[in-house]
């Protein structure tokens, strides 16, 4: 294997720097050291603490973050670090000991109200998800013990989870002032311990789906994929901020109809007909002009 390469990256922390491999050095977990005993699963993060500015230490995916104290300034010191780093690896020096041990990472989670009053979304301060996954049922959420253990909660009804939110839709036994605390502080600790979010959502999985979306997207005709792209760009963003997601299902070029799936807060949501009506279809109709007539929404 060809020696690792460093790179110097600044944060937008004066007093951390990014030691950037061009390889990954942790299995996709994330790791903080405060002190040299509290590196102990990690014999490269204790070497770094014996550098007498290192104040905490960082490893996550392709990079080491190290927080120095503010005797020295990172201009002076990050070129020895970089060379000190890039040569323990390059002589098989070990990252991660224990990879069993996953450090608590601070989390944070807020309530978002949305347009569907029967959906609260529950927006945290880290990636929970790679891809979207929305689960109906119990049954639906066997690949994911996160969603499992939420339908546990009897006024759960269904569970939409994409990047770094949850969408929770409750039966109506219950008010959201009476269950929105613990729903917010079950989700805050079960992202704390590190608990798995879903079971099939890594690397491989990502590039398999998204070698099937581009295989699927080149079947459709223009139109359907002019649709599609306008969807992907102004429409599903602001979806999203809703606690919702929109996939296109079809188009029909004969009646100019277009076929869309809701999901998440935007299921069953007594304004999508509205925002359907005066904001999607007459945004395809303007940029697609004569191509389209009419927008209808199944419900995912």
């Amino acid at each position: 294997m060809e020696n690792v390469t460093i790179s110097i990256k600044n944060t937008t922390n004066p007093t951390i720097i990014k030691f950037e491999a061009d390889r990954f050095l942790t299995q996709h977990e994330s790791y903080e050291f405060n002190t040299i005993d509290d590196a102990a699963p990690s014999p490269i993060a204790q070497q770094l603490f014996y550098l007498p500015f290192v104040k905490k230490v960082y490893i996550s995916g392709n990079f080491i973050a190290v927080e120095r104290f503010n005797i020295v300034e990172w201009p002076d010191v990050q070129e020895e670090v970089a060379e000190q780093i890039a040569t323990y690896i390059n002589e098989g020096g070990v990252i991660l000991t224990d990879t069993s041990i996953k450090k608590k990472v601070p989390v944070t989670v807020y309530a978002e109200s949305t347009p569907n009053p029967s959906v609260i979304k529950f927006v945290a301060n880290k990636k929970l998800v790679h891809n979207y996954h929305e689960f109906k049922s119990i049954d639906d959420a066997k690949n994911s013990p996160f969603a499992s253990e939420l339908f546990h909660f009897p006024f759960v009804k269904s569970v939409f989870l994409d990047e770094n939110f949850v969408s929770i839709t409750k039966y109506d036994i219950a008010e959201w002032n009476d269950i929105t605390m613990e729903l917010r502080e079950f989700i805050r600790a079960y992202i704390e311990n590190g608990k798995d979010i879903v079971l099939i959502d890594g690397q491989n999985s990502i590039e398999k789906k998204d070698d099937a979306l581009d295989a699927k997207f080149e079947a459709h005709d223009d139109i359907s994929k002019e649709i599609i792209n306008i969807l992907e760009e102004y429409v599903k963003p602001a979806v999203a901020s809703d606690g919702g997601n929109i996939e296109f299902q079809s188009y029909d070029a004969n009646s100019k109809t277009v076929k869309v799936i809701l999901q998440g807060a935007c299921s069953g949501c007594p304004s999508s007909t509205f925002t359907l009506k005066n904001g999607i279809e007459n945004m395809l109709k303007e940029m697609l002009n004569g191509k389209v007539n009419t927008v209808e929404a199944i419900n995912g």
